[in-house]
């Protein structure tokens, strides 16, 4: 089992910034990816960027050059610096973290871009 715990979101004008994190515990050793996930009213959860246990990093066309994932050395904790961000990315975030067996989700934190 994994558990996750996000934090950070807020309310930000366009053009400002903001750092999500996540923190997982449990059986931390058996997560092959972290990443983060979006969902804006009415749409699909979509993906933002991952980040491997090897390190290899994907994001979303949308989020390229504004967005950065990272994690800590213990690989217990990921992070998603939003840079330049604007209203479209209004949506509540989830820190996803995917094992051998099943992927697990953090409860979410909402991100409202808006002046």
């Amino acid at each position: 089992q994994v558990q996750l715990v996000e934090s950070g979101g807020g309310l930000v004008q366009p053009g400002g910034s903001l750092r999500l994190s996540c923190a997982a515990s449990g059986s931390i050793f058996s997560i092959s990816v972290m990443g983060w996930y979006r969902q804006a009213p009415g749409k699909e959860r979509e993906e933002v960027a991952t980040i491997t246990v090897l390190g290899e990093l994907n994001y979303a066309e949308s989020v390229k050059g504004r967005f950065t994932i990272s994690r800590n050395n213990a690989k217990d904790m990921v992070f998603l610096q939003m840079n330049t961000l604007k209203p479209e990315d209004t949506a509540v975030y989830y820190c996803n973290a995917k094992t051998f067996s099943r992927g697990y989700w953090g409860q979410g934190t909402q991100v409202t871009v808006s002046s």
